[in-house]
C-alpha cells in the first residue's frame, strides 16, 4: 500500500464505533480504495486482494444511485437486488459497484458491508427542484423524479468551506464537483437545495463523454429518422459524447494543450465552461445568492485554466479570481482576488472519510 496522510474537517462523533474502514468507490472512470483508520488517516489500497482481513472492521461500498434508499444500508440479497435494478437508470456506475461489491463480499465475507448512497445528500431538496413536469403516472407510479448525485463529494466540499471561512462564509454554496463525471449543486447550510444531475446522471453539465441535458426532443428524432435503437441512443449519450463528441480522443489536458490553435478544442472548451458557469449561475438563483463557489474533484483541482474561464464568466455576480493563486493553488485553497464579493475554493474530494463515518455511525447504532 501507498500511504497518504488526511485528516478531516471534524473527527468521528461521539456515538461512532472506533474501527478501520475499507472504502470501495467505483466510479464511472475509476475504482478507488481506502483504508480510513479511527484516527481518519488513509492509506491507498492497490487492489481489493492488498488489503489484510484483519486491518479491517467493516467495508463500506460507495453506491451512486440508491432510489428509494436513503440510509446507509447493510448489504443483503435484498439491498444488493435494489442496487442492481438501478444499475439500468445509472449503468456507469451501479454495474462497476455490483462489480466491486461481490468481489469484496467475498473476499471479506466475515465483515460487515455497508452501502453509502450519493442520492442521500439530495433528500432535502425541496419538491420544486425535484419534481418534472412529466404525466402524473411517471411521476408518482414510476417514481420518476430528480435525485441528483456525487452526494458524499458536496457533503465533504460543504464541510470543509464551512471550516475554511465559518458559517458566514458558506451559507450560500455552489459545489462544482468536475471530474469523469460532472454536476453543480447549490448548497444552503449545508443542505443540498438543488443539483444539475437528476433521475440519471446523465442529466445536466457535459462531462468527459456524457452529453449532459440535450433536448428530450433529439431522442425522439434521431430515433424515428435514423432508426437509432435504445441502445444505441444510451451508448451515444454516455460513451460518445461530452467532451469527447466535441473533439474525439482527447481528454481535457490534450484539450487544453490544443486549444489555442485548434477551433474543435477551443469549442469543446467553450461549451464546456459555459455549461459550467451557466449551472452555477442557476444555482446561485436556488440559492438567492452566492457566498462561495467550490472547485472539487479531478477537473475542478487541478485545472487552472478551466477555474479561469468559468469564473470569468461568473463576473456578473462579484467572483474574482487571483489569477496568481489559481496557477499556483493547491487544496485547500481559497483563490479569489482580495476584493471579490465572492469566495472561490479548490477543495480536495474526501468521499472515503464521508463514507466510512456513515459506516462507523450505522454500525453503532446497531449494537
Amino acid at each position: 500500500m501507498a500511504t497518504t496522510i488526511r485528516r478531516s474537517a471534524t473527527g468521528p462523533g461521539p456515538t461512532e464505533r472506533v474501527l478501520s474502514v475499507l472504502v470501495v468507490n467505483a466510479g464511472s472512470t475509476s475504482l478507488k480504495l481506502h483504508v480510513v483508520f479511527e484516527d481518519e488517516r488513509v492509506e491507498i489500497a492497490d487492489d481489493l486482494e492488498a488489503v489484510r482481513p484483519q486491518e479491517i472492521g467493516a467495508v463500506g461500498h460507495r453506491v451512486v444511485h440508491g432510489g428509494h434508499l436513503v440510509e446507509p444500508a447493510l448489504i443483503d440479497d435484498t439491498v444488493r437486488a435494489s442496487i442492481e435494478k438501478l444499475a439500468q437508470i445509472a449503468p456507469l456506475h451501479n454495474a462497476p459497484a455490483l462489480g466491486a461489491i461481490d468481489e469484496a463480499r467475498g473476499l471479506f465475507p466475515e465483515h460487515p458491508h455497508v452501502a453509502v448512497f450519493d442520492t442521500a445528500f439530495h433528500v432535502t431538496m425541496p419538491a420544486e427542484a425535484a419534481t418534472y413536469a412529466i404525466p402524473r403516472i411517471w411521476r408518482e407510479d414510476w417514481g420518476i423524479r430528480r435525485y441528483g448525485f456525487h452526494g458524499l463529494s458536496v457533503q465533504w466540499s460543504a464541510e470543509r468551506a464551512a471550516e475554511m471561512l465559518g458559517r458566514e462564509g458558506s451559507q450560500r454554496l455552489v459545489v462544482c464537483h468536475l471530474g469523469g463525471g460532472c454536476s453543480v449543486t447549490a448548497v444552503r447550510d449545508g443542505r443540498s437545495v438543488d443539483t444539475t444531475m437528476g433521475f440519471t446522471p446523465l442529466e445536466g453539465v457535459p462531462m468527459a463523454t456524457r452529453s449532459g441535458s440535450v433536448d428530450p426532443g433529439v431522442l425522439l428524432y434521431v430515433q424515428r429518422a435514423h432508426a437509432l435503437s435504445v441502445d444505441d441512443v444510451d451508448r451515444a449519450l454516455n460513451s460518445e459524447s461530452g467532451l469527447e463528441g466535441l473533439s474525439p480522443g482527447r481528454d481535457l489536458r490534450q484539450l487544453e494543450a490544443a486549444a489555442s490553435g485548434d477551433e474543435a478544442a477551443q469549442r469543446a472548451l467553450d461549451v464546456y465552461t459555459y455549461r459550467i458557469a451557466s449551472a452555477v449561475a442557476s444555482m446561485s438563483a436556488a440559492l438567492g445568492g452566492l457566498d462561495t463557489v467550490v472547485f472539487t474533484a479531478g477537473v475542478g483541482e487541478h485545472s487552472p485554466a478551466v477555474r479561469a474561464a468559468v469564473c470569468e464568466r461568473l463576473e456578473f455576480l462579484g467572483v474574482r479570481l487571483d489569477a496568481h493563486l489559481n496557477i499556483g493553488s493547491t487544496p485547500d485553497a481559497d483563490i479569489a482576488a482580495a476584493a471579490s464579493d465572492v469566495r472561490v475554493l479548490v477543495i480536495a474530494a474526501h468521499e472515503e472519510l464521508v463514507a466510512a463515518r456513515a459506516v462507523r455511525t450505522l454500525l453503532a447504532a446497531r449494537t
